[in-house]
């Protein structure tokens, strides 16, 4: 009940903020959030869907497999192959370099996707994932386009796919297609996820996967509350905004387009993670009334707690929950994912399933 309360009053704290609420379309939302059930019931009650999300995680972990191989031989030791010296086991440091051994797989990865692009299997892919939003919940082509798309690609490929039309959008497509941009992630970061979580849940990847999946239908059933479509829907097919000379130049263009993104990420996450030692530095000297020191992660648990209670997470276990989140927000979804690491021991494995899900997402400042 705790759960259902939670989506009732976070659908109508959107109701409140609606910018018009006499245009809200309730009937698509009510199959937006229908559908999420539907979608989270084959994932994890059907064997023949749960099978096929399952292989999906394996062929990826085999990709990150492969991508270590190639560390190996660029980086030695440091990518991951066998220390040519020897370790004292006392020592509190480790030989795993997360920037040479995880974040790697993200030029694989887009490199990859480029390829499939150039075999027309993703535009195929995206094409039939878009057709069945358009049907179930009644946007238009272009839109629906970018939402499937969302699933594979990142923030900045998938609006390309259909440029042409973008001047064509309504405020509220626009406010949609941003929404769903935030809520999801792209398959070409979902293995540093995936990296960071083992041994936190079991099955990380077909968690991950799955949560793009559900996040999805919630994000454009969320928008079309907050800004309501008054205008005439936009209709439109998948543009292709590659042209590639052949499998080599579009295995390269990824590749150049993914060293983008590792070196995005790397830069992010030194600035992100010394800001907040700076800023927890500079709270340290305001003591709390039980003599601890204030933090950022405490300013968080406070303002966010009542949220993670929302979401069906105990209240005892909701400030570490809403601390997470706050991370996620403020900084990024990786550096959430290692708190929720490091604090997984102190929750139980509901709450680690529901924090999975909830991290699982591009929305940060």
């Amino acid at each position: 009940m705790q759960a259902f309360l939670g989506i009732f009053l976070l659908l109508g704290c959107c109701w409140l903020f609606s910018e018009n609420k006499q245009q809200i379309r309730y009937t698509p939302i009510i199959k937006a959030l229908a559908l999420q059930l539907v979608l989270a019931v084959l994932i994890f009650k059907v064997p023949a869907v749960s099978g096929f999300i399952l292989k999906m995680a394996s062929v990826i972990d085999i990709l990150k497999q492969s991508t270590q191989d190639g560390t190996k031989f660029v980086f030695g030791y440091l990518g991951g192959a066998e220390v040519p010296f020897h370790i004292n086991p006392d020592s509190a440091g480790s030989t795993f370099v997360f920037a040479l051994q995880a974040l790697p797989i993200i030029i694989v990865m887009s490199a990859l996707s480029m390829l499939l692009f150039y075999w027309r299997i993703l535009p195929f892919v995206v094409k039939m994932i878009s057709i069945v939003l358009r049907r179930l919940l009644g946007v238009g082509g272009a839109l629906g386009t970018t939402a499937a798309a969302k699933i594979f690609l990142g923030n900045i490929e998938t609006p390309l796919l259909i440029r042409p039309y973008l001047k064509n959008f309504s405020r509220s497509e626009l406010f949609t297609m941003m929404v769903c941009g935030m809520a999801s992630t792209a398959m070409c970061i979902m293995p540093i996820y995936s990296e960071i979580l083992t041994g936190v849940i079991d099955f990380p990847m077909q968690h991950l996967i799955a949560a793009t999946l559900l996040n999805i239908p919630a994000a454009m059933a969320i928008s079309q509350i907050l800004i309501p479509n008054t205008s005439a829907i936009t209709e439109a097919e998948a543009t292709t905004p590659y042209e590639f000379n052949g499998a080599m130049d579009a295995v390269s263009r990824g590749t150049a387009d993914g060293l983008n993104i590792f070196l995005n990420v790397m830069a992010m996450l030194i600035v992100a993670l010394a800001l907040v030692s700076l800023g927890n530095a500079l709270l340290g000297n305001i003591s709390l009334a039980d003599g601890s020191a204030l933090s950022l992660e405490k300013i968080f648990g406070f303002i966010l707690a009542p949220f993670a209670w929302l979401m069906g997470i105990p209240w005892g276990e909701s400030h570490i929950a809403a601390q997470l989140l706050g991370v996620k927000t403020v900084l990024n979804e990786i550096v959430a994912f290692s708190g929720l690491k490091a604090q997984a021991s102190s929750l139980s494995p509901s709450t680690v399933g529901i924090m999975v899900y909830a991290l699982c997402g591009f929305a940060n400042f």
